[in-house]
């Protein structure tokens, strides 16, 4: 009686390990002696212990980040790197049988590709043409994961560490150039007023009588800001007489 209670109970405990559940991002890669079988899932699914063995794979999003990496640019100058890389799972039955580790490959193929692509790039590209770059690296991973049934959706580089003495020189070059900018918009606004001027004194020379408001204007500003002097205009042809005795003389 002992004896087939004991069995009982061990066949409850087989039955009952035989059901698995996934949830709706699982996917169960099913061995049979070995062998690949199936992919199950999600849902309840029946796995036979000691026949039949079962493999877990999520099909979410995975969030990589790719450690700091050095790294020589085109141009010659050191920088530490690091990027953050989106992939996901799109085929679990390559994932498992085509790779020991997708997680570990896939991190090791975006290491090595970093170094390689902006290793290729200039320093002035690294820091400007980010997203060029960005593009370039997840064409370059996706093609080498594709194989495994990964799928890498982004890619991107998240900081560029410069050395001291290049962060100087780019803060000199900034500043230069800020300054560059400043004359440029200076020599421009003297350019204008100064054509401006030139404007102003062809149209009040072409009309006589614009001149003589002029002055009055003139004289009105003047006596608005200090109400303790008088102005008077004099017309300047009393000075002809003089002028004209000085030539005589």
């Amino acid at each position: 009686m002992d004896v087939l209670m004991t069995l009982l109970v061990l066949l409850a405990l087989l039955a009952f390990s035989m059901f698995k559940v996934l949830r709706e991002y699982e996917r169960g890669v099913i061995f049979l002696f070995g062998k690949f079988w199936k992919v199950k899932g999600p849902g309840i699914i029946i796995v036979v212990p000691g026949i039949q063995k079962m493999v877990k794979v999520s099909l979410r999003t995975v969030v990589m980040d790719v450690p700091p990496q050095d790294i020589i640019t085109k141009d010659n100058v050191t920088v530490k790197v690091n990027a953050v890389i989106y992939f996901r799972v799109l085929d679990s039955q390559k994932a498992i049988i085509q790779v020991e580790d997708y997680l570990y490959a896939t991190s090791q193929i975006a290491q090595t590709t970093l170094r390689s692509i902006l290793g290729q790039s200039t320093l002035d590209d690294l820091l400007s043409n980010r997203e060029e770059i960005n593009a370039h690296l997840q064409r370059v991973i996706d093609e080498q994961t594709e194989p495994w049934g990964v799928k890498v959706a982004n890619v991107e580089v998240k900081n560029v560490d410069l050395p001291q003495e290049m962060q100087r020189a780019l803060a000199k070059q900034a500043e230069a150039e800020r300054e560059r900018r400043a004359r440029v918009i200076n020599a421009q606004g003297e350019f204008e007023a100064a054509q401006k001027t030139c404007d102003a004194a062809d149209l009040i020379g072409a009309h006589p009588p614009a001149l003589q408001l002029r002055f009055f204007q003139t004289l009105l500003d003047l006596s608005s800001k200090d109400g303790t002097h008088t102005y008077l205009p004099i017309p300047l042809e009393l000075f002809d007489s003089f002028r004209n005795k000085g030539k005589d003389a």
